[in-house]
C-alpha cells in the first residue's frame, strides 16, 4: 500500500479545533495533481479528477471504525471507502488518493497517498483505497 503523507496545515487545524476526528465526515477523492504538503490546506487547493463514469465529485466516505488514545498515542482507524468502479467509460488518470474533512466549511485537507504512477480505470475496473485496520489511517502523539 502507498504511504500516508500529511498536509502541514492539518497540524495547525487540529490545534485550532477545525477537525473533530471522532464525529466529522471524512472522504477520499482522486487527483492527478501533485499535492504540496506545505502549500495545500483545503480541497480547492488541489484539483480533483472530473466526475463521471462511476466517479462522483467529492469522492467516497471513509467511515470511522475506531478512534482511541492509549498512553498518549491517538489512532484513527477508518473503513475502506467504497471502491471506485468505472462504468460506461474511464475514470482518471489519477495518481493520488486524498483524505479530507467534508464536515468543515472549507473541506480541510488531512493527507494523501501517492500510488507512484498515474492510474486509469477502464469500464468494469475498480480501485480500492485500502486502509490498515491495525495501524489505522493516522496517529497523533
Amino acid at each position: 500500500m502507498a504511504a500516508f503523507n500529511k498536509f502541514d496545515a492539518f497540524a495547525e487545524a487540529i490545534a485550532e479545533k477545525v477537525h473533530n476526528l471522532a464525529t466529522d465526515t471524512l472522504k477520499v477523492y482522486l487527483s492527478n495533481a501533485t499535492p504540496s504538503a506545505s502549500a495545500d490546506a483545503v480541497k480547492a487547493d488541489l484539483a480533483e479528477i472530473a466526475a463521471g463514469f462511476g466517479y462522483t465529485a467529492g469522492g467516497n466516505t471513509a467511515a470511522q471504525t475506531s478512534s482511541a488514545q492509549v498512553a498518549g498515542l491517538y489512532k484513527r482507524v477508518l473503513a475502506d471507502p467504497a471502491a471506485f468502479t468505472a462504468s460506461g467509460g474511464t475514470i482518471g488518470p489519477f495518481r493520488y488518493a486524498v483524505l479530507y474533512n467534508d464536515t468543515t466549511a472549507s473541506d480541510n485537507l488531512i493527507g494523501w497517498w501517492d500510488y507512484s504512477a498515474a492510474i486509469t480505470l477502464s469500464a468494469g475496473d475498480s480501485f480500492t483505497v485500502d486502509f490498515s485496520p491495525t495501524s489505522g489511517v493516522l496517529t497523533i502523539q
